[in-house]
């Protein structure tokens, strides 16, 4: 019996090391990065985090905006606060209810879509003749087009008010979608000759070939070419046509007065209406918002091809 216990131990004894040294050995071990891996892994996290400050610092405005449309006046003049106490619709129904108001947004629509239009129309087959033909002066004219780009509004803010009076366009739509047209049609024109630079010449002999007529081949073979730059120019001439105000306000009066003239209404002999102007710049955003949900494909895709 005592050397089958003295056995036993000395058994024991020696597969003690070993269950330690495979315990040991089944333990997990830290990953080991290189100086590189380091540097990019702490590059990865400061970008994170730069993106999230900015995203929330670009939406911090309109979350505010959006905030302070559902409180009252007293509440927004109380004090600081991230959501409102006193949850309330009447500002939007303001709006709904007063037909000054909501025809603001209409007629901003009605001109803007004119406008959208009219410099499409015309950009076209100015682009195509920029991208196709060479001619005399045609570099001095395309610079021309685009030195009207970079004059402010106020520079022809007079001419154009003396000019639709005279005429009896002022206080209607198409005065201010003509009016716009004198910035939007060169934009226009830029980006689309870019586009349509894209396009190699030979579709254009092919077609010829194969009898199509010019009409024809531009809008059955060439326009479904170059519908992300129309859709990129459309989103560029709703962009400017939507937010500028000085000439739509002073081209309109009553018939034809755009929202962003009404918004002024507000102020009145008891002050600003806080919360009304927040629930109309809410309702502002909302066709910018659908616009940039619709072509946002086309956007991405003329930034990817270098035309934008």
């Amino acid at each position: 019996m005592s050397d089958n216990a003295a056995l036993t131990r000395h058994k024991a004894q020696a597969n003690e090391p070993i269950a330690e040294a495979s315990y040991t050995h089944s333990a997990p071990q830290a990953p080991v990065y290189s100086h590189a891996e380091r540097k990019a892994k702490h590059a990865l996290w400061r970008g994170r985090i730069g993106i999230t400050l900015y995203l929330v610092l670009l939406l911090m405005p309109i979350y505010w905006l959006i905030n302070m449309s559902f409180k009252t006046n007293t509440e927004i003049l109380g004090g600081l606060s991230f959501f409102p106490h006193d949850f309330t619709l009447e500002n939007y129904a303001k709006i709904f209810g007063d037909p000054t108001w909501y025809m603001g947004y209409v007629n901003s629509i009605i001109y803007v879509s004119m406008n959208m239009v009219i410099s499409l129309l015309v950009a076209l087959p100015a682009a195509y003749a920029f991208s196709r033909y060479k001619f005399v002066g045609d570099k001095h004219m395309f610079f021309w087009l685009l030195s009207n780009r970079m004059a402010p509004p106020a520079v022809f803010l007079l001419p154009f008010f003396q000019l639709y009076s005279s005429v009896g366009l002022f206080d209607t739509h198409i005065a201010v979608a003509l009016a716009h047209c004198l910035f939007n049609v060169p934009l226009a024109v830029w980006i689309l000759e870019g586009f349509m630079s894209g396009v190699p010449r030979e579709i254009d002999e092919t077609a010829y070939i194969d009898g199509y007529s010019f009409p024809k081949f531009f809008v059955r073979i060439f326009l479904p070419l170059i519908r992300s730059g129309i859709g990129v120019t459309a989103f560029f001439c709703f962009m400017f046509s939507w937010v500028e105000l000085l000439l739509a306000r002073t081209l309109t009066s009553v018939e034809a007065k755009p929202i962003g003239a009404i918004m002024t209404r507000t102020v009145s002999a008891s002050g600003m209406d806080w919360g009304l102007l927040a629930a109309a710049g809410v309702l502002t955003i909302v066709p910018g918002i659908l616009v940039i949900y619709f072509v946002r494909n086309h956007v991405a895709k003329g930034f990817a091809l270098g035309r934008v």
